[in-house]
């Protein structure tokens, strides 16, 4: 995995971790910047109930294929407090840990999360592609925030999602009459782009491979610890 192209201390307050999401996100591009697409991780984070420990995976698989090429793990101790819309400070130490152990540098991120949806226009996806400067999205099971009309029941249907009349993302049904997910730009992809990829990603299930993989990996994990 590339490094870091941003590094901040993770020991922050509410007040502090706040202004860090106002200024990061000065540097969210919101445009398709990003090569070919051979493989894309996925990534994802569970807390152990019986301790305050985080354990985070990262999988990446073929673009085309879908099958796993590489999967990493890795187990931090949450400093952070549970705050909503702060997520990230609480979660990406560990998810940071487990990218640096990849051999591969994925082409693009998923996360099991939201990007633009965010009252600072800053979620856990786009946190990620700007410290790593990689194309992220956010594909996140629930909303966060805006508000929508529901799409239409068939495959592929989408509505905006919006804020305050801003679009922040997009509300994509991936298959037939079932529950729809809330795609967000995450960096350096246009959201029109990071719902072509949730679709292409979400085969046979409502979620993309790619969470439906990292999801998998860390359960395994959690399960052999406890």
């Amino acid at each position: 995995m590339k490094p870091q192209i941003i590094t901040h201390s993770w020991n922050l307050s509410e007040e502090q971790a706040l202004q860090l999401q106002h200024e990061l996100a000065t540097q969210v591009i919101t445009e398709d910047c990003l090569g070919e697409v051979k493989n894309i991780a996925g990534v994802d984070v569970a807390y152990d109930k019986t301790s305050d420990k985080i354990i985070a995976a990262v999988v990446v698989i073929d673009a085309k294929t879908l099958e796993i090429i590489e999967q990493s793990t890795a187990e931090n101790t949450a400093q952070f407090p549970y705050i909503p819309s702060l997520f990230s400070f609480r979660e990406l130490p560990a998810v940071i840990e487990a990218l640096k152990n990849l051999q591969i540098t994925p082409d693009l991120i998923v996360c099991d999360g939201q990007g633009l949806a965010h009252p600072r226009r800053f979620g856990l996806a786009c946190h990620l592609g700007v410290l790593f400067d990689i194309p992220t999205i956010g594909c996140g099971k629930t909303r966060l925030m805006g508000e929508y009309c529901e799409p239409e029941k068939n495959r592929g249907a989408m509505t905006p999602l919006i804020d305050n009349h801003e679009i922040i993302g997009c509300t994509l049904r991936t298959q037939d009459s079932i529950k729809p997910v809330y795609v967000s730009i995450g960096n350096r992809v246009s959201l029109a782009t990071a719902c072509a990829w949730i679709l292409k990603l979400s085969t046979k299930y409502r979620l993309p491979e790619t969470t439906r993989a990292a999801d998998h990996l860390v359960r395994q994990k959690l399960t052999i610890k406890g």
